[in-house]
């Protein structure tokens, strides 16, 4: 008998643990819609350092996109947080940042790193953790291929390039190009393979292709190479600090070719480091303030009034971050990245700031339109707008 209640009563202490675990996994399951608390979205970038430039407007446009979210009511009945970070443009301190956001801070998903390098790095371990990571700046290779949790909403390189060529040798008539890749950027060196995959079959030859790494201040001996070649203009895949003292070589030694660059020479610093020397530069990319309509005008305007400046691409790309992950988990009915991110992977034509954007099946963007900027009078200003085929 003794016996006998001893297992009923080891039978029934199974059955409750069952039930627990059960009801631990429903309310688990519903946390992530019940109302109420917050929704923890991290930020991974650098606010100081080398690439501080990229990394503090899109932290601002992600800011000023999560109070209007939550002046709206929020989402699902929650708050969005912002877990801000200072990664300094180095990759340890972006993964160990990553790190931290997951593991303690219990974020749903990270926007950035803006750039190419560290997303690389931070890809990895948001995927292994299932947490969302959107970039909101890398343009490079080898993003998305991490996993299915990694997106990103830039305009590509590999979309913008190839939509460039036909502008270049038809109405710049460009036909002779140097290039300059900086060999310990991994940005840099996908840029120049993803330019000279676009040029084979067309009426563009490059005369003359040099290297140069990130932190280098002497290129008289590329410069000099460069200048025997006669180039009509210098493709240079890098950053704005190297790129920017690049052209002060080439005005040093009189040559006259102009540069045509991406996104890492489209900031401020640009011109502050280049003076006159890099005036007539154009720098192509996926955003423009100027001829703002519609959602972006107002953007621009908000923007400027919240920090007295204008907002450059990173910061439209980051306030558009925040709003694709909103809707992604609008959408689901859940803060889950599990749940969410098979909606943001399934996002047709969303109406963001800096352009219409559909994620594709690959999960890489498709965007429209392209900015080409030239520097006129020490300010980036607006060239030419090419639209980008949605299909």
């Amino acid at each position: 008998m003794a016996i006998r209640t001893h297992f009923c009563l080891l039978a029934a202490f199974v059955l409750l643990l069952g039930i627990a675990a059960g009801c631990n996994k429903k309310s688990s399951d519903q946390a992530a819609t019940a109302p109420g608390g917050t929704i923890k979205i991290g930020f991974s970038g650098a606010q100081t350092g080398d690439v501080a430039m990229y990394g503090k407007p899109a932290l601002e446009g992600i800011k000023m996109a999560a109070e209007e979210i939550n002046a709206a009511g929020g989402v699902l009945g929650k708050k969005i947080e912002v877990i801000e970070s200072d990664n300094r443009g180095d990759k340890q301190e972006g993964a160990a940042i990553a790190q931290k956001l997951i593991s303690r801070d219990n974020v749903v998903a990270i926007i950035g790193d803006p750039t190419t390098g560290i997303s690389k790095v931070v890809g990895p371990i948001a995927q292994k953790a299932g947490v969302v990571m959107l970039s909101g700046g890398a343009t490079g290779p080898g993003v998305v291929e991490i996993g299915d949790f990694v997106f990103r909403d830039t305009l590509l390189d590999s979309v913008a390039i190839p939509a460039l060529m036909d502008y270049f040798i038809h109405e710049l008539k460009y036909s002779r190009v140097a290039v300059v890749t900086s060999d310990n950027n991994d940005y840099s060196v996908g840029m120049t393979k993803t330019f000279k995959d676009a040029i084979k079959g067309k009426k563009i030859e490059v005369v003359a292709d040099e290297t140069i790494k990130d932190g280098d201040k002497d290129f008289s001996a590329q410069v000099t190479n460069i200048k025997a070649k006669h180039p009509d203009i210098i493709f240079f895949s890098g950053y704005y600090t190297e790129g920017a003292l690049l052209m002060k070589e080439a005005q040093k030694q009189g040559l006259k070719a102009k540069m045509f660059g991406g996104d890492g020479i489209s900031s401020a610093p640009f011109m502050e480091l280049g003076g006159d020397a890099v005036e007539g530069c154009i720098a192509y990319l996926g955003f423009s303030p100027d001829q703002a309509e519609g959602i972006t005008a107002t953007f621009v305007e908000g923007f400027k009034k919240r920090t007295g400046q204008l907002p450059e691409m990173y910061a439209a790309q980051g306030y558009d971050a925040m709003k694709m992950l909103a809707e992604a988990i609008k959408r689901a009915g859940s803060a889950d990245p599990k749940v969410f991110k098979l909606q943001l992977a399934k996002m047709k034509n969303f109406a963001g700031v800096s352009g219409t954007i559909t994620i594709r099946g690959n999960r890489e963007p498709l965007k429209s339109p392209l900015c080409l900027l030239e520097v006129k009078g020490g300010k980036y200003v607006l060239k030419k707008k090419i639209p980008i085929k949605m299909d």
